[in-house]
């Protein structure tokens, strides 16, 4: 057999640069796009965000040049399978963190489908809180499939009864049980995701509230599964438990992959989120 040592220095691989960021572990690969290069496919999200044939993330985020004069950067979000999500709390933390190493400012403004969501470092380290904005509680701002009140849904979901229904700028559907971790989340979560009611199909969260009043989540996200933390999905609890009378306006939430600090702020409506974010590595991917 003829040797292969030089095979590498004939094909011409193009190349993609990316970052690999994470917030408690919910990981992200970050593409640059802003020089304007053409909006990336959703079968090339789903190479870098397999775990095996990839890189391996459960969400792709691709930096665009903004559409909006008040933002830094546009921040668009692709699930494993392609699909598009409006929001992602703890992706915007990271990307918030870039831009303000970028910039050398204490803010990020960063435009989403979800609107212009404005993050800030915290004691100058690598915790960043990002403003949310105001969650949407009607039916239509879920989205459900018909009228009803989302502080307890009507039906019976793979066994569970009465969730609360929140909008982050994407759909929410939140329970309440004793114990989350006894959960069989990977059979109920993409039955309840699918279920008819929710046309635009939902993140599925299960909340335990504890004495101390932290709460221990576990979250089945749209298009990606059980992830280790889900940011959108820690709003949405806090607003829902808030809702029930479960807790106070502030809170620690608990994911598999770490703490946020909450809060559904009472003199506009918007959620806080606070936690950690880490650049894992930087790498390149062949396009081809």
């Amino acid at each position: 057999m003829a040797p292969c040592s030089g095979v590498t220095n004939r094909v011409a691989w193009a190349m993609i640069p990316f970052l690999k960021m994470h917030g408690l572990g919910n990981d992200f690969v970050v593409l640059d796009r802003r020089d304007g290069a053409p909006r990336l496919k959703p079968e090339l999200a789903r190479r870098l965000a397999d775990r095996r044939f990839g890189v391996g993330c459960d969400q792709v985020i691709v930096l665009e040049p903004p559409g909006r004069g008040d933002a830094d950067v546009f921040m668009r979000i692709l699930n494993p399978d392609g699909s598009e999500a409006e929001a992602c709390g703890n992706a915007t933390r990271c990307i918030a963190d870039l831009v303000m190493e970028e910039t050398g400012a204490g803010e990020a403004r960063i435009e989403t489908l979800a609107g212009l969501l404005i993050g800030h470092r915290q004691d100058g380290g690598r915790m960043v809180s990002v403003d949310m904005g105001a969650p949407g509680l009607d039916w239509e701002k879920i989205p459900l499939a018909r009228a009803m009140d989302t502080l307890a849904l009507e039906g019976e979901f793979a066994g569970f009864l009465a969730p609360c229904a929140v909008s982050m700028g994407n759909p929410h559907i939140v329970f309440f049980v004793p114990d989350a971790q006894a959960v069989a989340l990977e059979n109920v979560g993409p039955k309840i995701e699918h279920d008819p009611l929710f046309p635009a199909r939902a993140n599925i969260e299960f909340a335990t509230i504890r004495p101390d009043g932290s709460i221990d989540l576990r979250v089945w996200e749209r298009g990606a599964g059980i992830t280790l933390a889900c940011g959108s999905g820690a709003c949405a609890t806090m607003v829902a438990a808030v809702r029930r009378g479960l807790t106070g306006r502030r809170a620690a939430i608990d994911l598999p992959g770490g703490r946020l600090e909450m809060e559904w702020r009472e003199s506009d409506g918007h959620v806080i989120m606070t936690g950690p974010v880490a650049l894992s590595f930087r790498g390149e991917f062949a396009a081809a």
